[in-house]
């Protein structure tokens, strides 16, 4: 995917991050032009909103369906923004290109099935859809299966394309409704360079007081733009009410905002990263004489025929040093997967260590 295009609508300021903003969904007429406006007033230049929306269980609204891409026309008519929604099937495809929508974006359910995928993709090409098409991560922390959704639009002859990272479902209750495991996009970033990333900090975080650290977290970490959940009044939204927040709020979210300066010259890091290499062949060499010396338990473990597997060792090990790391300024959570990480290879070596020493 080397020769994309910018997904940037033309004279978008060159120095702020692209952002999509609208309600979950389109509920009423009335509505989504009240949004629109309250948006095109705070300077917003694209709008979303769901028009068909897929439910987690039957009986709830699940949009109001083709109808609302009139009020959709209505936007652009009287606003003059672009126009944003999901698409899940090839009927929604064609309806929505059909009513000149500029933004097609498809769902992490829809992403996670190549079917699906395949069948949006063959639309788009059938019609020679000239629109710009942005893939959510697919439902679980799954690269390859977001990465083969986009490539798949790719070969339809989508050239604007874009990903969306709207984080990853998990058991359990957690402060985010979806984790944002940043690794995975910042990995896609590493892959694709010229693909850009959006992050949807709505359905990150489920609450919106969390839509404004989470924004700021992603222009941090580069991504390109937000796409985020805006009504005139999100208590009575239709839909994920309590990740919604009102154009006013939006706008002062935006402009507390710092982004970061993709172009600044970092000749003056040279320095710094000059002793980041030298730190990082330390802790290889650190890392190797550790692992020497788990072969040598690993034989000691094999004359003795002892278990590799130590728990008691293993959780005072990881219980001692956790508790150091978070004194010396680390995350228990980073800790902990350092830590793994590294008993997972000593284990590896103490097992080669034993499989040498039968097949002698």
């Amino acid at each position: 995917m080397e020769d994309l295009q910018s997904i940037i609508p033309e004279g978008y300021p060159a120095d702020r991050p692209l952002i999509i903003a609208g309600p979950c969904s389109a509920e009423t007429e009335e509505q989504v032009l009240c949004t629109a406006r309250e948006l095109a007033d705070n300077g917003i230049r694209i709008f979303r909103a769901g028009i068909w929306k897929p439910r987690t269980k039957p009986g709830g609204f699940e949009g109001v369906g083709a109808p609302g891409l009139e009020w959709m026309k209505e936007v652009k008519e009287t606003t003059g923004m672009l126009t944003a929604t999901e698409v899940a099937t090839k009927q929604h495809v064609e309806e929505a290109l059909a009513a000149g929508i500029d933004i097609l974006w498809i769902g992490a359910r829809t992403s996670a099935n190549p079917f699906a995928m395949q069948e949006i993709a063959d639309t788009l090409k059938e019609n020679n859809a000239d629109v710009t098409v942005l893939v959510k991560n697919p439902v679980n922390p799954d690269l390859e299966l977001w990465i083969g959704a986009m490539q798949r639009i790719y070969n339809a002859g989508i050239r604007k394309l874009g990903a969306i990272h709207r984080g990853f479902s998990t058991y359990g209750k957690h402060l985010y409704r979806n984790m944002p495991n940043w690794h995975i996009p910042i990995e896609l970033r590493l892959r694709f360079p010229n693909l850009p990333i959006i992050c949807d900090p709505s359905h990150i975080g489920g609450k919106r007081e969390l839509i404004a650290p989470l924004c700021q977290e992603a222009l941090d970490m580069g991504f390109n733009g937000l796409i985020i959940e805006s009504h005139c009044d999100p208590d009575k939204a239709w839909s994920d009410a309590s990740q919604q927040v009102t154009p006013e709020i939006l706008n002062f979210i935006l402009n507390t905002l710092v982004v970061r300066d993709s172009k600044q010259s970092t000749e003056n890091l040279t320095l710094l990263r000059q002793q980041i290499d030298k730190v990082d062949n330390d802790l290889l060499e650190i890392l190797s004489h550790r692992m020497r010396i788990s072969r040598e338990i690993g034989q000691y473990k094999k004359e003795h025929r002892m278990s590799v597997v130590q728990a008691n060792r293993y959780n005072d090990v990881m219980r001692t040093r956790v508790k150091l790391g978070e004194e010396m300024g680390m995350s228990a959570e980073f800790m902990k997967t350092i830590l793994l990480a590294i008993h997972d290879e000593s284990v590896r070596q103490q097992i080669e260590v034993l499989n040498d020493r039968i097949k002698k």
